[in-house]
C-alpha cells in the first residue's frame, strides 16, 4: 500500500465513524423520544445491530454502485481524497447545526464533484456524462424523493392497519401484505442472481467493449459466447430453491466450458501484478506513455498460449514461466502461485449464494408474525386498554428499532466499502469489486457501529420531536417502514439515505392523525438541506481537489 492509499482508507473509516454518530439519530430518535430506552441504552442497541448487518448482507450491491459512480478513467487517489474531505466537512457541519442531512449523498456528491474537477483540470472541458455514470446518478437523485415517499406510504399503511378495530380484517390485510412482500423479495433475489451471472460470464464487460468499438469483431465474438453461456446458466438457476448454490454451480459447470473464462481470469491476475490498469490511466493523461502501454499489453497478450495450457502446466510451473517472461520479482512469483490456483466452480457457487436473501425474507415474516400474535394477545386474550396497548408497542419498538438499525448498517457501511474499493482499483491493487479484501467489510461495519455508540443528540431532537410528536405505536410504524424500505433498496443496489427514509416514515405516521400534526415548516427546511447536499458537497470537493492538486 502507498502512503496516500493508507491515508484514504483511514479517512474513509473516519467518515464511516462520523456517519455512525451523524445518523445514529435515524435509528434511535423515535425510541428515545417515546422513552422506551434511555439515550445510552438506545445507542448501544443501535450499534449492536449496525454491526450485526455485517453477517447478513453479503452481496454488497450498494458498495458496487457507489464505487462505480465515476468512470474508471477519472478515478484517482487524489480524487477520492478530495471527495472524502468534502464529505467529512459537510457531515460535521450539518451535525453541528442539528440538520439531518444525508451522509450517502454527501459521499456521492463529493466523489463526483472531485472527479469532474479532475477531468476539467486534466483534459479541459469534457461532457459531464463522460465523467460520471449518469444511470447511477439519476437513480440516486430519484431516490432522494422516492425513499422518503416509500417510507411514508409504508408507515401510513402500517399505522392505519394497526388502528383498525376489526381484528380479522386487520389480519387479512397483513396476510395479503406478507405474500406481496415475500414475492417482491424473491423477485429481488432472482434479479441479483441474474446480475451476478452477467458479471461472472463478463457479459457486461464485453458489451461495453462492443459499445466503445462496434467494429471490433473479437469483442463481438466474445460477447456472443458470454451471452450464450449466460442464457444456459439461467436455465439452471431456476433449480436454486430446491438444489442450492453448490449443486446449481456444478450443473452449470458441467454444461459450460470455463476454459475461456479461466484464460481471462489468469490474464487479469497478470495484468494486476504488472499494474496495467494504472499504466492505462497514466497513458490517458500522458501521450508519451502510450508506447509503454502498448508494449506491456502486447507482452501480456503474448502469454495466452501459456494460459490456455494452464491445467496441463499446473499453477506453480505457470507462475514461474509467467514471472520469467514478464520479469517479475520473487515475491510476485510467490503471489502468482497462490493466485493461479483458481476454481471457477467454487467462485460461481459464491456468486450465486451471495444473492440469497432468504434470511431477510424469513426475518420479515418473523417480525410480521410477532405483530400478529401481539394483536391477537391484546385483542382476544387480554381486555384491551390504552395502557396495555401502549406497553405492547413499547416492547415492539425494540424490535422495529433493531430492524431499522440493521438496514442502516447494511446500507451505509457499504457506501464506504465502495469508496475503499475504488481506491484499491485506482491504486492498481485489484481490478474488480469482487476482489475486495475480507477485512474491508468488517472494518466498515465496525466503524459505523462505533460511531453510533457516540450518538448524535442534536439530530435526535429534530428527528424525534420537531417533525411531529411520536407515540410508541407511531414509532413502531415509522421504524418498521424505514427498515422495509432500506432492505428493499439494498436489494436493488440503490444507495439511499437512511435520514430521508426515516423522515418520510415519521411524516407518514404524523399525517395519519391529521395533516396539521406534521410541522411542515421543519420538513420544508429539511428538504432544502437534502437538495443542497449533493451540489454543495460537489463544490467543496472540487475546491479540495484544486488545493490538493496545487500541493501534489
Amino acid at each position: 500500500m502507498t502512503p496516500l492509499l493508507i491515508v484514504i482508507i483511514a479517512l474513509a473509516l473516519i467518515f464511516d465513524y462520523i456517519n455512525g454518530f451523524h445518523d445514529a439519530a435515524n435509528s434511535i430518535a423515535t425510541v428515545v423520544s417515546t422513552k422506551v430506552l434511555t439515550p445510552l441504552q438506545a445507542v448501544l442497541w443501535a450499534a449492536l445491530f449496525n454491526f450485526a448487518a455485517f453477517f447478513i448482507f453479503k452481496d454488497h450491491a450498494v458498495a458496487n454502485t457507489i464505487g462505480k459512480t465515476v468512470i474508471d478513467t477519472y478515478i484517482t487517489l487524489p480524487v477520492i481524497l478530495a471527495g472524502l474531505i468534502a464529505a467529512i466537512f459537510w457531515n460535521l457541519l450539518t451535525w453541528w447545526y442539528g440538520i439531518p442531512s444525508s451522509s450517502s449523498h454527501t459521499l456521492i456528491g463529493g466523489f463526483a464533484g472531485a472527479a469532474v474537477a479532475h477531468a476539467y483540470m486534466s483534459k479541459g472541458f469534457v461532457a459531464f456524462s463522460s465523467v460520471v455514470e449518469m444511470g447511477k446518478i439519476v437513480k440516486t437523485l430519484l431516490f432522494i424523493f422516492l425513499a422518503p415517499l416509500i417510507g411514508m406510504i409504508i408507515s401510513m399503511f402500517i399505522a392505519l392497519v394497526t388502528i383498525h378495530r376489526n381484528l380479522w380484517i386487520k389480519l387479512g390485510i397483513i396476510g395479503a401484505a406478507s405474500v406481496a412482500t415475500w414475492a417482491m423479495f424473491l423477485h429481488f433475489q432472482q434479479g441479483k442472481m441474474e446480475e451476478n451471472m452477467q458479471k461472472f460470464f463478463q457479459v457486461d464487460k464485453f458489451n461495453q467493449e462492443v459499445e466503445k468499438n462496434p467494429n471490433n469483431q473479437d469483442s463481438k465474438t466474445k460477447l456472443a459466447v458470454a451471452t450464450a453461456n449466460y442464457d444456459t446458466a439461467l436455465k439452471f438457476l431456476r433449480d436454486y430453491p430446491t438444489l442450492g448454490a453448490e449443486k446449481v454451480a456444478n450443473n452449470i459447470a458441467a454444461n459450460i466450458s470455463f476454459k475461456e473464462l479461466e484464460t481471462g481470469k489468469l490474464k487479469e491476475i497478470v495484468s494486476k501484478t504488472a499494474k496495467l490498469d494504472r499504466l492505462k490511466k497514466d497513458a490517458f493523461y500522458d501521450e508519451s506513455k502510450k508506447p509503454q502501454l502498448e508494449a506491456l499489453t502486447a507482452k501480456i497478450n503474448g502469454l495466452k498460449p501459456l494460459f490456455i495450457q494452464h491445467r496441463e502446466i499446473g499453477a506453480d510451473s505457470l507462475a514461474v514461466a509467467v514471472s520469467n517472461a514478464m520479469g517479475f520479482s520473487g515475491s510476485d512469483e510467490d503471489k502468482l502461485k497462490k493466485a493461479f490456483k483458481i476454481d471457477l466452480t467454487k467462485d460461481l457457487t459464491k456468486e450465486i449464494g451471495k444473492a440469497d436473501n432468504s434470511f431477510l425474507r424469513y426475518s420479515l415474516l418473523g417480525v410480521i408474525l410477532i405483530f400478529v400474535l401481539s394483536y391477537i394477545y391484546i385483542d382476544k386474550l387480554r381486555k384491551p386498554s390504552a395502557n396495555r396497548t401502549a406497553n405492547m408497542f413499547k416492547k415492539l419498538q425494540l424490535l422495529s428499532s433493531a430492524a431499522f438499525s440493521l438496514g442502516h448498517g447494511g446500507n451505509d457501511a457499504q457506501k464506504v466499502m465502495g469508496i475503499i474499493g475504488a481506491a484499491f482499483i485506482a491504486n492498481g491493487d485489484m481490478s474488480d469489486f469482487k476482489d475486495l479484501p475480507n477485512w474491508v467489510p468488517l472494518a466498515c461495519y465496525g466503524a459505523i457501529g462505533l460511531g453510533t455508540l457516540t450518538g448524535g443528540w442534536k439530530i435526535v431532537k429534530t428527528m424525534g420531536t420537531r417533525i411531529t410528536k411520536v407515540t410508541p405505536l407511531e414509532g413502531v410504524s415509522a421504524e418498521t417502514a424505514g427498515a422495509v424500505t432500506l432492505f428493499m433498496t439494498e436489494q436493488m443496489g440503490i444507495p439511499v439515505s437512511t435520514t430521508h427514509t426515516i423522515t418520510g416514515s415519521i411524516i407518514g405516521v404524523g399525517a395519519t392523525k391529521r395533516l396539521s400534526a406534521v410541522r411542515w415548516g421543519v420538513t420544508r427546511n429539511l428538504l432544502v438541506a437534502w437538495l443542497l447536499t449533493i451540489p454543495v458537497s460537489a463544490a467543496v470537493a472540487g475546491l479540495c481537489y484544486w488545493i490538493i492538486r496545487f500541493f501534489m
